[in-house]
């Protein structure tokens, strides 16, 4: 989103809750057998239900509530599905928040149901002849148009599928005047996501208004060793603790610094270097050692740098530099068409790389007046760019570290 801002897009950032369905269900019931649990009362967790302790401070609160009965009756159903999205919508907000990830609006999934959204959805693919009943369900058929394979679009005993909905929300996203989405979703996902290409171009959507910037999945990596990890087993490690252990731009810096396609190892060990060796430490210092160089020149000899005569910057490793500037409009242009944010933390550790290496080479105060004030005007240009760079991976900029 921070890359096609900067290209001057109108950009607006949206959090899609999937809070209805059976996944739902699934979560209150989960909650059930830990409040049961906090009652001395051996309920089991659901299968296919999820195990993570997060549910359990949530049940102890939950246990002492008047409006959670003594039985799993459809009112304390009720009670928990709004209890368990509420807080965890907020648990959710505070990750997100902490991590500096902001979003302009927050989309609920049962707007969709309340409204009839879902249910105009598949009468508008009715009438585009976009699906068709076998086995007392109703498909899409995706095949007869392109698309890789027929899916379920309301089972059998009337639910509505993820992917009927999806598409409502698509068909919604083009009411409100949007003229290209991008939704950002895992790689398990590959179905639906041409299945839902498929509804909205038999619906007469241009090609262009839904791209999907797809992402592998993330594991962590800690002493050699793989962390196998479960959400519904509750083995996993919680976004929030890597960024109280680790500060919010090493992990945003970590997760971006690969294609979004490929499978990211995130490497505890190395996040967790405070030296050199660490590429968020070695990028920021590279900002801070320039910010540095200025505080030390002497007052009033600094001229417009913008104005100075590049003449001197004659060495090989200087005009190297220029090309690596010159080239970073390009690359932001490339990193947001290609969904390649990861182009941006390269771009901005090779940058670093230079201007460290000349720094030891070549030194920039107490030489010649035309080398020196051309000299400060490329590395007030590094600067520029780098402070860019760390602003569109959302990661400070210091002057002192």
């Amino acid at each position: 989103a921070s890359l096609y801002a900067q290209l001057g897009y109108e950009v607006e950032r949206e959090y899609y809750f999937n809070d209805e369905g059976r996944q739902i269900d699934l979560l209150a019931e989960s909650l059930w057998a830990r409040i049961c649990e906090q009652r001395g009362i051996a309920v089991p967790i659901p299968e296919g239900g999820y195990h993570g302790e997060y549910l359990i401070p949530i049940a102890a609160e939950l246990a002492q509530a008047e409006s959670v009965g003594d039985s799993f009756d459809d009112a304390t159903h009720a009670t928990l599905r709004e209890q368990a999205v509420m807080r965890m919508t907020a648990v959710i907000r505070h990750d997100l928040d902490q991590l500096g990830v902001h979003f302009d609006s927050w989309f609920s999934e049962t707007a969709l149901h309340r409204r009839g959204d879902v249910d105009n959805a598949l009468q508008t693919l009715r009438e585009h002849g976009g699906t068709y009943c076998r086995d007392g369900a109703e498909w899409l058929a995706a095949e007869a148009h392109g698309g890789q394979k027929d899916s379920v679009l309301v089972r059998s005993d009337g639910r509505p599928t993820y992917l009927l909905v999806d598409i409502a929300y698509h068909l919604d996203k083009r009411r409100r005047g949007l003229d290209e989405v991008i939704d950002v979703q895992g790689a398990d996902h590959q179905i639906e996501q041409d299945s839902v290409l498929t509804a909205l171009r038999l619906l007469g959507f241009p090609e262009s208004f839904l791209r999907y910037a797809v992402h592998q999945f993330v594991s962590l990596r800690e002493g050699g060793q793989t962390l196998r990890m479960s959400t519904r087993a509750g083995r996993f490690v919680q976004l929030s603790d890597l960024t109280e252990e680790l500060g919010p731009d090493i992990v945003r810096y970590f997760m971006i610094a690969r294609r979004p396609s490929t499978h990211l190892e995130f490497d505890l060990d190395l996040a967790r270097r405070e030296s050199l060796d660490n590429p968020v430490t070695y990028i920021q210092y590279a900002h801070t050692r320039i910010s540095s160089i200025f505080r030390k020149v002497p007052e009033g000899t600094i001229r417009n740098l913008s104005a100075v005569e590049l003449a001197p910057l004659a060495a090989q490793v200087e005009r190297e530099m220029i090309r690596q500037l010159d080239a970073f409009p390009d690359l932001v242009r490339q990193a947001a068409t290609e969904f390649s944010p990861h182009l941006i933390a390269e771009y901005a550790l090779s940058l670093s790389r230079s201007f460290h290496a000349y720094y030891a080479d070549h030194r920039i105060l107490g030489v010649e007046e035309r080398t020196s004030a051309a000299r400060l005007a490329l590395i007030e240009g590094l600067r520029l760019v780098l402070h860019r760079c760390l602003t569109l991976l959302g990661m400070r900029t210091p002057e002192v570290m």
